[in-house]
């Protein structure tokens, strides 16, 4: 399926889940990679009391690479996170164990 720009519109602020039904938060932004057409990754903001937000700690929000989302529709689904790593501010999917 091709990616248009009214789907890269229609993505910010959708309700993001993990592929065991925990909520995690919002897509806040996206990053893409205009040299090969394609998605790179979606920051989540980590809603207070979710999932996320508990493995997060303090911190504001995650960048997923877009291999770890699963599918998008009413709702974006991403692989489930099991563990974060200390850092500051925005903390990457990269460096954190999934399942």
């Amino acid at each position: 399926m091709a990616i248009t720009v009214k789907n890269l519109n229609e993505m910010f602020n959708k309700d993001v889940f993990t592929n065991k039904g925990s909520y995690v938060g919002k897509v806040k932004d996206i990053e893409l990679d205009l040299s090969r057409f394609r998605i790179r990754s979606i920051v989540i903001e980590a809603a207070r009391g979710t999932f996320l937000g508990q493995i997060l700690g303090g911190k504001k929000g995650l960048i997923v690479p877009y291999q770890l989302v699963q599918a998008v529709d009413d709702i974006v689904i991403i692989k489930h996170i099991t563990a974060a790593v200390p850092g500051e501010g925005e903390v990457s999917a990269q460096q954190i164990e999934t399942e």
